[in-house]
C-alpha cells in the first residue's frame, strides 16, 4: 500500500501540481517575494485556528483543536526576519504541550527571471515548552536548523512552484528526557526532508464580474529520519510518513487585513504520526487565519 501511495505522489509531483494549500506555519517557504529593497520595519501579525494541529504529519494535540498566534517581522528590508509563534490546544490536558517557536531566518534569491531562478529560506528555530523548565533533566525544549528552496520558473508554468525543505533537529540539552536520558535515544534528534509542490490558480468573475480570487493548491510528502515533535512523544522510524494536501485562498478585508480559510487532508503511511488517533490513517481538518500586514 505504501508503495502505491508513493507512486501516486510521484505522479502528482511530476505531472499535475494540483493538490492542497500549505500549512500556514512551520514549513511554509514564504519565498515568493524578493526581500524588500527599502528600509523600515514591516511584517505580519495574526492568529490561526486549526480544527486539528498537524505538524509534519503528527497529531500534536490528538483530535483537539488549537490556536496559533504569530508575528513575523521583516527587519528593515535586509532579508533578515524574526518569527514568533505559539501553539495551544483549546482543550484541557495538553498544558505541557503548549509550545512557543522562535525563529530568526533569512530570505534570499538568485537567478531572477532565469529558468533556474531560486528562492531560498535559511533559519534556526527554538521550540520552547514553558511548562517544562529549560534548565533541568525534565526539559523537553528542542531546536532545529532548516533550509528551504523554491523554483518558480522551473516548469515554465505561471504559479506552479516545486519546493524542498531540509531540517536537522536536536534536543536543546543532551542530558534531558528528550536527549540521552530518554530510553529511545531522543525524540527530536535526526533529519526531515519535505518535498512540496504549490500551484496558484487565479479565478476571475467568481464573486463579481471584476473580482479575481487566487486559490492556492499544495501537496507535500515527508521523509522523517527520527524527528518526533511531541514532548517525549516516542520514537519515530526512518521512513516516508505521510502525504498532506490542501487548498486555501486569501480574502482581502481592507485596511491591510486578510482572512485565509483552508481545507487539508493527510494520508498517513506509518503508525507513528497518528498513533491512536486515526485507524484508517486519513485525517481532514480546517484552518482559519486572520492576519494584519504592516
Amino acid at each position: 500500500m505504501k508503495k502505491g501511495i508513493l507512486f501516486v505522489v510521484v505522479v502528482l509531483l511530476s505531472v499535475t501540481g494540483l493538490a492542497v494549500a500549505a500549512e500556514p506555519v512551520e514549513d511554509n517557504l514564504n519565498v515568493e517575494k524578493e526581500p524588500q529593497a527599502t528600509g523600515g520595519l514591516h511584517g505580519n501579525i495574526g492568529i490561526t485556528y486549526d480544527t486539528k494541529y498537524m505538524f509534519r504529519g503528527f497529531t500534536v494535540y490528538g483530535d483537539k483543536s488549537a490556536i496559533h498566534p504569530f508575528i513575523d517581522l521583516d527587519l528593515m528590508g535586509t532579508g533578515f526576519h524574526i518569527e514568533v509563534m505559539a501553539h495551544r490546544a483549546n482543550s484541557s490536558g495538553y498544558e505541557n504541550g503548549e509550545r512557543w517557536d522562535y525563529s530568526p531566518y533569512y530570505l534570499g534569491a538568485f537567478g531572477i527571471d532565469q529558468p533556474w531562478e531560486t528562492r531560498y529560506k535559511v533559519g534556526y528555530r527554538y521550540f520552547n515548552y514553558p511548562d517544562n523548565s529549560s534548565h533541568t533533566r525534565s526539559s523537553v525544549d528542542l531546536q532545529e536548523v532548516y533550509v528551504g528552496f523554491a523554483f518558480p520558473k522551473l516548469f515554465g508554468v505561471e504559479g506552479l512552484v516545486p519546493g524542498y525543505v531540509f531540517v536537522k533537529g536536536w534536543p536543546s540539552n543532551s542530558g534531558t528526557i528528550v536527549g540521552a536520558a530518554n530510553p529511545n535515544g531522543g525524540t527530536y534528534s535526526g533529519f526531515a526532508h519535505v518535498f512540496m509542490l504549490d500551484y496558484a490558480l487565479p479565478v476571475t468573475g467568481l464573486f463579481s464580474e471584476t473580482s479575481k480570487q487566487v486559490f492556492n493548491f499544495h501537496v507535500e510528502t515527508v521523509y522523517n529520519d527520527g524527528i518526533d515533535p511531541r514532548p517525549a512523544g516516542g520514537y519515530t522510524d526512518s521512513d516516508w510518513t505521510h502525504v498532506m494536501m490542501g487548498i486555501s485562498t486569501d480574502f482581502d478585508l481592507g485596511n491591510n487585513f486578510t482572512f485565509t480559510p483552508g481545507v487539508y487532508h493527510q494520508i498517513t503511511m506509518e503508525d507513528s504520526p497518528t498513533r491512536g488517533i486515526s485507524p484508517d490513517h486519513n485525517i481532514t481538518w480546517v484552518g482559519l487565519t486572520a492576519k494584519y500586514t504592516f
